[in-house]
């Protein structure tokens, strides 16, 4: 008869392995992901400092049209038909400083938020392949032998959207 010890559970060792994987997880959390959203959060307020840089453009672009109405408005009647003129005139470069200011900050804004979307992707990319390659290894000495590259990548693209999950449930 053979013994029953090759199929038995060893409980010390399989507490072992779930304390290994959890002090593995609480790493990654905070070398990993702690980084990564600092980084967000520093692009976030850059782009909130260029909004709000915009935003000053278009008060005094705002503030210089009101100046030049209000000079216009003080103006003789002897000089009407020249005011007239130079209201039109002052208008028409308000109304130009105003609209290019405001497609200025449009642009500001646009770029901000398109450099934060590729940070951000690049983060989670980079993220997301540090994990495979940390979780690859791990598996591959825990088990003691090599897993396909097909059943390697399934279990790295389950255990990636199940934390991309849990991070999206968070916010």
């Amino acid at each position: 008869m053979q013994s029953l010890d090759v199929i038995s559970v060893n409980l010390w060792q399989i507490i072992i392995s779930l304390a290994n994987l959890l002090i593995l997880f609480l790493t990654v959390k905070k070398f990993l992901f702690k980084p990564v959203t600092n980084i967000l959060n520093q692009r976030e307020k850059e782009i909130e400092d260029r909004y709000e840089k915009a935003q000053e453009a278009v008060g005094e672009a705002d503030e210089s049209k009101k100046k030049w109405e209000d000079k216009l408005r003080g103006a003789n009647d002897e000089a009407e038909a020249i005011l007239s003129s130079a209201t039109e005139n002052a208008k028409y470069r308000g109304d130009k400083i105003i609209e290019e200011a405001r497609e200025r900050a449009e642009s500001i804004v646009r770029q901000a938020e398109n450099e934060a979307e590729l940070e951000y992707r690049k983060a989670n990319d980079k993220i997301k392949q540090d994990i495979v390659d940390v979780s690859g290894s791990l598996a591959e000495k825990m088990l003691g032998r090599e897993i396909n590259t097909d059943d390697h990548r399934a279990l790295i693209d389950s255990f990636i959207e199940k934390i991309g999950d849990d991070n999206d449930g968070d916010k």
